[in-house]
């Protein structure tokens, strides 16, 4: 369907927006080493020599079936997840880069992310991936304790950990540091001590997040014996704490970072922007004048390999009904500690405020938001009943 015809939602509920939203470009590489029992995204065990070239020429034909969705519109960040992209070589990620340069208008200022393992491999391949245009790096470290490390499946030892983040902060400009806490056995001072050895390698970005059981993993079917959920809040307000007194910014639920780092990648998902999703199992969302679709890929890395290879790869494309937009909208946006424009949920909805304002109310008068003429925020309480908060956006009307 052209960019700007004129689709209309059931009534009430049709959409305009007044302009796009930003774009960024995600990349899926699904293949680990070992997947941890923790794990639901799309990731699979490699089995023998990976199929780099192979699965390059997929991304790309993948990126070119896109393309007609987005002429003329500046990608501002690429995110190369998995899975552990640092499988791949160097040369695979600087030939996808140059690819996806060659046929995108990418912002020569682009913030360009791979996820990597601290595994002895990985790190020893930093510099050919700062070398191949990639300007940051999420370091999946988890704990820094090797009984919890053994626990939650990592195949690194805590050692490995801490030389990985030394050698990417002697490489990289910008570092995030992923950390779980909430882990098998752990206490509150131990999960104090993990952030506080992560602030000792000072790094311009961390993720906090709490280890939770998610379906269709190991863990789901077989349960470790986790911290309570006062004793996993506790972590989260020391956390809070530790990493505010160092300088760094509560910017979203699990992310801090230092003044003029938070990750723009992600900060374009919270803001409900745009972005194209490539790779097996990838997931995008594109704005229309009119209309907002979700994209998503086959998921089995060889059945997406066929699928690419003859411009096959989607799996599901859809419109976003406008009675859903509401609650899609909120559950990036109110994961902000200091909240969002109030002018932004027209922006990148196309629908009115007034559309959500019994929502609003209802969440203002349980002490769940604050918001003025301004700026909407959940509040301390929000942010600690999150999914409450989110609950009330389910079934907002889709017009005024």
């Amino acid at each position: 369907m052209p960019h700007g015809a004129t689709v209309v939602f059931d009534r009430p509920g049709a959409i305009r927006l007044a302009s796009l939203p930003p774009l960024a470009l995600y990349v899926h590489i699904p293949w680990c080493v070992r997947k941890c029992p923790y794990c639901d995204f799309n990731s699979h065990e490699r089995k023998g020599e990976l199929p780099e070239d192979e699965y390059v020429r997929a991304l790309i034909a993948d990126l070119e079936g896109l393309l007609p969705s987005v002429w003329g519109r500046r990608v501002a960040s690429v995110f190369i997840g998995g899975g552990t992209p640092s499988l791949f070589s160097p040369e695979s990620i600087d030939r996808l880069l140059s690819e996806a340069r060659a046929r995108l208008a990418l912002d020569p200022l682009a913030e360009i992310t791979l996820e990597a393992n601290p595994g002895t491999v990985e790190a020893a391949r930093f510099r050919g991936f700062r070398d191949a245009g990639v300007n940051r790096l999420s370091i999946g470290v988890q704990s820094f304790d090797d009984r919890r490390l053994s626990a939650l499946g990592r195949i690194h030892s805590a050692d490995e950990a801490r030389r990985a983040i030394a050698l990417a902060l002697e490489t990289f400009d910008n570092v995030n540091i992923d950390l779980m806490y909430g882990l098998p056995g752990q206490t509150l001072a131990a999960a104090r001590a993990e952030i506080e050895e992560a602030l000792r390698f000072g790094p311009p970005h961390v993720s906090a997040y709490q280890l939770t059981i998610e379906p269709n993993t190991v863990f789901w079917r077989k349960p470790p014996v986790l911290p309570e959920h006062d004793a996993c809040a506790d972590m989260q307000l020391a956390a809070e704490e530790l990493l505010g007194a160092a300088g760094y910014e509560h910017y979203e639920t699990s992310a801090f970072a230092r003044p003029g780092r938070r990750c723009r990648h992600n900060l374009n998902y919270w803001e409900f922007g745009d972005y194209l999703g490539i790779g097996a199992g990838a997931h995008g969302k594109l704005s229309f004048a009119e209309r907002v679709t979700r994209h998503a890929r086959i998921k089995q890395p060889l059945e997406y390999l066929q699928a690419a290879a003859r411009g096959a790869s989607i799996l599901e494309q859809r419109d976003v009904s406008a009675r859903e937009l509401p609650f899609e909208f909120m559950l990036n946006a109110l994961r902000l500690i200091e909240g969002f424009p109030a002018t932004l949920f027209e922006e990148r909805t196309g629908l009115p405020l007034t559309s959500v304002r019994s929502q609003l109310e209802h969440a203002e008068a349980r002490g769940l938001l604050e918001r003025d003429l301004r700026c909407m925020r959940p509040s301390a309480r929000g942010r600690a009943f999150l999914n409450e908060l989110l609950e009330l956006f389910l079934a907002a009307p889709a017009g005024a």
